[in-house]
């Protein structure tokens, strides 16, 4: 039997996610349910943090779903869900600013967000094609005579690519805690929502971003376990 000493570890980081996942419904369904004292829209808080920063071409949408709010730099535009877009909840502030502040780090020109985008198109492709090379080189060892250098270096192609998608959880993480960092800021000097209520769109956010945290580690411990598989089959001659 083959021995997977990280498997357990892999099963951790799955219920930490659960929890980490639990945290964020709870906290934005907590501060959804209370409305800021000015009564400024989801909506229009967005387009402060736009005009904050000088941002004329991006514009607003609704979409269907819960917290399914984004913004697309390929179009230029920030979509928000319908329970968000009109509410004057702390929640929903909280998480539509977030996304404009995505919109803000792109017309700044934030080195994070640009590398991230442009590795999008090959951490697919890694994710995806990873392990099934790691296999195939596997099955080229074991099976194929004098393929064993042939396999080998599949496997070390296939962990490679799949590292990748570490590599993209590990330049998301900045990118999303510097959105949330921009709007907090343009919240706070705007007064678009009271002390005591930032302190809520933080707790908000900070709960969403505890989950790129997690995805992260996730990602890490994933990719030390694929390592430690194949490697260790691969060596086994």
């Amino acid at each position: 039997m083959y021995w997977d000493p990280l498997y357990f570890l892999v099963i951790a980081m799955f219920f930490i996610a659960m929890v980490a996942q639990n945290k964020v419904k709870r906290t934005y369904s907590k501060f959804s349910q209370v409305a800021s004292e000015r009564g400024i829209t989801a909506e229009r808080a967005v387009q402060m943090v736009l005009d904050y920063y000088g941002i004329t071409d991006v514009s607003i949408q609704q979409i269907p779903g819960e917290l399914t709010d984004n913004y697309n730099p390929k179009t230029n535009i920030i979509s928000l869900s319908e329970p968000v877009a009109g509410s004057t909840s702390i929640a929903a502030i909280g998480v539509a600013c977030h996304e404009a502040g995505h919109a803000a780090q792109h017309a700044t020109g934030y080195l994070p967000i640009k590398i991230r985008n442009s590795i999008v198109p090959i951490c697919n492709i890694g994710s995806r094609l990873g392990i099934p090379l790691a296999i195939i080189g596997i099955i080229l060892q074991t099976s194929v005579s004098g393929m064993w250098e042939t396999g080998q270096a599949l496997i070390y192609a296939g962990i490679i690519m799949y590292g990748f998608a570490f590599v993209f959880q590990f330049v998301t993480l900045p990118t999303e805690l510097d959105a949330s960092h921009r709007a907090l800021k343009v919240i706070d000097e705007r007064d678009i929502l009271s002390k005591d209520e930032r302190e809520g769109a933080k707790k908000v956010l900070t709960a969403a971003a505890m989950t790129y945290v997690v995805a992260l580690a996730t990602a890490l411990v994933n990719l030390l376990r694929f390592a430690y598989i194949f490697l260790g089959r691969g060596r086994r001659r």
